[in-house]
């Protein structure tokens, strides 16, 4: 068993000044937490492989594809592989937990 507490895996995000943090890599899915403050623009491109994200924090919309929807904390969004997303009018900080599978390269 693997346990992770989500203020811990944030302080270490933020120690490595970085927006996203790998904490899981298994043989067939990668669980990171990632963070985007409000105002801010989210950089994303299109992954090759297929994401969940658990909105732990905040408010935006994010757009996947050509749909757009507001999301806050308990959202859950599926992008399939190699649909363009983008997280915007982020105007809460924004937490969100990413499951990758198979795992990000």
């Amino acid at each position: 068993m693997k346990v992770f507490r989500l203020d811990e895996l944030d302080a270490e995000r933020a120690a490595n000044e970085g927006a996203y943090l790998q904490f899981l890599r298994e043989r067939n899915m990668s669980v990171g937490l990632y963070a985007l403050d409000a105002g801010t623009v989210d950089p994303q491109q299109p992954h090759g492989q297929d994401e969940v994200y658990l909105v732990v924090s905040g408010r935006a919309s994010i757009t996947v594809g050509v749909e757009t929807t507001q999301v806050a904390r308990g959202s859950v969004v599926y992008v399939p592989a190699g649909v363009t997303h983008k997280f915007h009018h982020i105007s809460e900080d924004l937490r969100v937990l990413v499951v990758f599978s198979p795992p990000e390269s």
